[in-house]
């Protein structure tokens, strides 16, 4: 299997396919002559670059759902559990660690019911609302807009806020970003004051709704692209603020929201997002998170690469309406998605996170370095407690899982040079179905050095890996492996190291080539000097 960056081809019996992560399919045969043990070949382009991986597509995502918020971010300020001004040091401190570069919020379905003078003001006077979304508990309103805007400069994050469409108005969505950006004279910029903001604060992204297809209105693309008009331009760029408005995308391959959308308001917007959520089954059996097998492995696997098809096709509509790549795609929700775990309130979509979702991540972040041309930005749902948590807590307990332990290994290629690739890879098999065994990404920092990020995909054999950098002189190379030996091997409160980086060994540099042993069902990352 030949791949450029994402494209693969198969050497059959007497034929050559050009078999289509991206969907394209020249001639199809079921025999392949590749043999298990052969090397697989990962050419980089070190000269070739010329695009940038955003920071942001290492991003986040945190909604007012279950436990993400309290419990996750936010304890309060009277709590026995260490906190500044009510937000978890701990939660913090982990989040630190991987260079969070912007977190989603408040949502989600979440977003589009969210009345934001609801969340300001003294806490104790804050209405209590239903979040009719998520298990119709009572949101008390205690984490608000200072609050998120506090955890941002914690972190050191750009804010990313979904404005309300679905039951607001584009008067409410105005004052809200006048609230939070006016430095002058206004009414809500002395409101901001007198809740004990002196200062504005920077608001780079603002989206115009939320999954407005569905939870967020049910509506027609044709709809809302004159609603998507008619809010944004009430989305004002106060002095020393510029922000970036973001047009609600589909949850799945539907082109045509795209061609409508991009067609009518393209000249509007400067971003577009999508949604892509997957999982071993069906919508309404989605499979457990920790109980499974090879088929259900490789089920979910297959549904991360769909993702590749998708953006190739947006990647076609977008360049139709938008010649010259001003505008972005937005990926602000991916992830695995599984059934709630036994005893937890279904509503609260809690899951723990195993192996099989830390390389299911490896192989979302390389599709998204391939297509950094238009992907400048990404969000993991989500950041604490809920779904693909990069982080879960118990009480005053908390641990981080194999999927934070991905982010913190690829963090080296936020803000690098995006290099180009080809790979000769075996394939990874189930029944007639095929994938690569491998996925790689590679990029030059500002320093020099290359990093390589690839996966084995294959659960049960190791790949003999031949590396060459094309006008890069390989001096020394360093590595990191994240792997176990099970499959749904994960972290719990009991046994917080089940599964973590280790240095990968066994690396060697022969005739200017890396070569090295990729365990089976693993993620490595690779320095290169």
């Amino acid at each position: 299997m030949l791949c450029r960056d994402s494209v693969c081809r198969f050497v059959l019996m007497g034929l050559i396919v050009l078999f289509g992560l991206n969907g394209s399919v020249c001639l199809a045969s079921t025999e392949i002559t590749s043999e298990a043990n052969n090397v697989n070949k990962l050419i980089i382009h070190t000269e070739a670059g010329k695009d940038t991986i955003s920071p942001e597509i290492y991003g986040h995502f945190a909604e007012h759902l279950g436990r993400c918020i309290y419990g996750g971010f936010w304890v309060g300020e009277d709590s026995p559990i260490p906190n500044t001004r009510g937000i978890r040091n701990d939660v913090v401190e982990a989040l630190k660690k991987i260079n969070v570069p912007v977190i989603r919020w408040p949502g989600g379905c979440f977003a589009d019911e969210y009345h934001w003078k609801d969340g300001i003001g003294l806490p104790q006077q804050r209405p209590s609302t239903v979040n009719s979304h998520w298990g119709m508990v009572t949101e008390n309103n205690r984490f608000g807009t200072h609050e998120y805007m506090d955890l941002c400069e914690m972190l050191g994050c750009q804010a990313y806020i979904s404005g309300n469409v679905g039951s607001g108005t584009p008067e409410e969505m105005h004052d809200w970003v006048e609230y939070m950006t006016f430095g002058g004279k206004s009414q809500m910029a002395d409101l901001r004051r007198a809740n004990g903001r002196e200062q504005p604060w920077k608001v780079k992204y603002f989206a115009v709704g939320n999954e407005n297809w569905g939870c967020g209105g049910n509506m027609t693309p044709e709809y809302y692209a004159d609603l998507y008009k008619r809010f944004a331009t009430y989305i004002r760029n106060y002095p020393g603020n510029n922000i970036t408005k973001v047009a609600c995308g589909p949850g799945w391959d539907d082109y045509k929201w795209f061609e409508v959308l991009l067609s009518s308001a393209a000249k509007s917007m400067d971003a577009i997002s999508l949604h892509h959520y997957v999982f071993e089954g069906d919508w309404n059996h989605k499979g457990k998170a920790t109980v499974f097998d090879e088929q259900g492995w490789f089920n979910t696997l297959k549904k991360t690469f769909f993702l590749d098809k998708m953006i190739v096709e947006i990647k076609k509509i977008m360049d139709k309406y938008d010649k010259e790549g001003r505008i972005g795609l937005f990926v602000d929700e991916w992830g695995t998605w599984w059934d709630v775990e036994e005893g937890e309130n279904p509503g609260f979509l809690y899951q723990q996170n195993t192996l099989r979702d830390a390389v299911v991540a490896g192989c979302f972040l390389n599709i998204f370095n391939q297509h950094c041309d238009r992907v400048r930005m990404a969000n993991i749902a989500q950041t604490c407690n809920v779904l693909q948590a990069m982080v879960l807590t118990k009480g005053e307990k908390m641990i981080v899982t194999p999927t934070y332990y991905i982010f913190e290994m690829y963090k080296v290629h936020q803000g690098a040079k995006y290099l180009p690739s080809d790979i000769v890879c075996n394939p990874y098999k189930s029944g007639s179905e095929t994938l690569p065994s491998i996925t790689a990404s590679a990029s030059k920092d500002k320093s020099g050095k290359i990093h390589i990020s690839i996966c084995n995909l294959n659960p049960e054999a190791p790949a003999e890996l031949e590396c060459s950098l094309e006008g890069f002189k390989v001096q020394k190379v360093t590595g990191r492996v994240l792997t176990a030996d099970v499959m749904n091997a994960h972290n719990t409160f009991e046994e917080p190291d089940a599964v973590r980086p280790a240095e990968f060994k066994g690396i060697e540099i022969k005739d200017g080539k890396i070569l090295a042993t990729i365990p089976s069902k693993s993620v490595v990352v690779l320095a290169a000097e």
